[in-house]
């Protein structure tokens, strides 16, 4: 799936002066709600800088893929070998993103800039000099849940159940790795594929004893899992992952939305942040896509931030993408600059972001919707989650089996 978005040159046929901006979003399958609000974080940010850069129209090419590495790498080829982008936005999904990372490589003169992609080791191992990421990654995103649900709430032993790929393996790490330090215990961690619709023999498999569960679920598979446990009468408390209770969650329907209120998560996006970037972001946002959700979702605030940060390096060498991009890849290395929810973003040595981080809480507004309020801060979190970098690294890649702290 291709499509168009010409903001600055409406009709008119690309010219020698364009910036072409490849965008790669999953248009398609159980993320395809989150995929959408992913493309409207780009043409937010685009539309912000008036469609262009330095003088030059800014061209933007969405390109569909659907979860997979192989949907995500044929997308980037296409834009690339084809369409002839400048720039990469994306992708979406963690195992998109160790795709893109590894075909980055081979196209040292096109520069990717990651979207909401978190895996881990998509920047921490093995890194690209021409794949940038400026919203961290998962782990980051769960900083101070663990210790907030052990120490704060009590609980003692959690269940996971989780999407069966990287970023969800990154998750957990970044959720276990305080939870276990603190004393708790994980018993049982169950993996399900992307996309499925049966989730009854894990809701029935969940220990009786544990004190919650730790979901780690996005876009659809969130919601099946969240509505047939809720259908079986399950009554443990949930522990969300960040896309677990992202807006894109909340705005759904069902009676299971119920069982959210009062649950914790990790996010670096607050829908009911109350700073005034994020009032100013969240204003712009909702009065650009009436159609879109009631606040700006993770891949809305993720994404654009991909294409500002592209936008603001562009203007740093006056749109002059000569040289294999050598010069403007030095501006977006050096780049800093306050983001949606007040920070200051900067990368570390593997182009990787150094973020603020939001244990969160899910409430129901006065209208009857829900949206998210902060418990607390950490702020400048980076991705070793303040440990001794080699220390982080010698714990190894995360998987199915590491962290383990049964």
């Amino acid at each position: 799936m291709t499509s168009v978005l010409a903001l600055g040159a409406f009709a008119a046929p690309a010219s020698a002066d364009d910036i072409k901006i490849g965008v790669i979003s999953i248009l398609e399958g159980a993320f395809a709600a989150l995929g959408q609000d992913g493309i409207r974080g780009i043409e937010l940010a685009v539309a912000e800088a008036g469609g262009e850069v330095a003088g030059n129209d800014i061209e933007v090419i969405v390109m569909s893929s659907d979860a997979s590495p192989d949907s995500a790498v044929n997308a980037a080829r296409k834009l690339i070998e084809q369409d002839g982008v400048d720039i990469i936005v994306g992708p979406l999904s963690g195992s998109e993103g160790l795709a893109l990372r590894d075909l980055s490589k081979s196209f040292p003169a096109i520069t990717f800039v990651n979207g909401s992609s978190a895996a881990q080791d998509t920047t921490l191992r093995d890194s690209s000099d021409n794949f940038f990421r400026f919203g961290g990654d998962g782990a980051q995103w769960m900083v101070g849940v663990g210790n907030y649900a052990h120490d704060d709430l009590g609980y003692e032993k959690v269940a996971v159940v989780a999407e069966d790929y990287s970023f969800p393996y990154t998750q957990v790490l970044g959720f276990m790795g305080e939870f276990c330090a603190a004393g708790g215990t994980v018993p049982e961690k169950f993996w399900t594929p992307i996309g499925a619709s049966d989730y009854s023999s894990i809701v029935y498999s969940i220990p009786a004893d544990v004190d919650a569960i730790f979901v780690a679920l996005g876009g659809a598979d969130a919601v099946n899992f969240l509505t047939q446990y809720n259908q079986a009468g399950g009554d443990k408390p949930i522990i969300g992952g960040s896309i677990t209770i992202d807006q894109s969650i909340l705005d759904s329907e069902g009676p299971f939305k119920q069982q959210l209120i009062g649950a914790p998560a990790g996010t670096p996006t607050v829908s009911d942040f109350d700073g005034a970037e994020w009032k100013s972001f969240s204003a712009s946002y909702t009065e650009q896509f009436p159609d879109g959700f009631s606040a700006p979702s993770i891949f809305a605030h993720h994404y654009y931030m991909g294409a500002h940060a592209a936008i603001l390096a562009l203007e740093e060498v006056n749109g002059d993408l000569s040289g294999d991009q050598a010069a403007f890849r030095a501006a977006l290395t050096d780049l800093q600059f306050v983001t949606p929810t007040g920070g200051t973003m900067r990368l570390d040595e593997n182009r990787n972001g150094i973020v603020d981080n939001f244990v969160t809480e899910v409430f129901e507004r006065e209208d009857g919707t829900l949206g998210n309020r902060v418990v607390k801060v950490v702020r400048d979190v980076d991705q070793s989650l303040g440990q001794d970098p080699a220390a982080f690294l010698a714990q190894g890649p995360v998987s199915r089996d590491n962290p383990s702290c049964p």
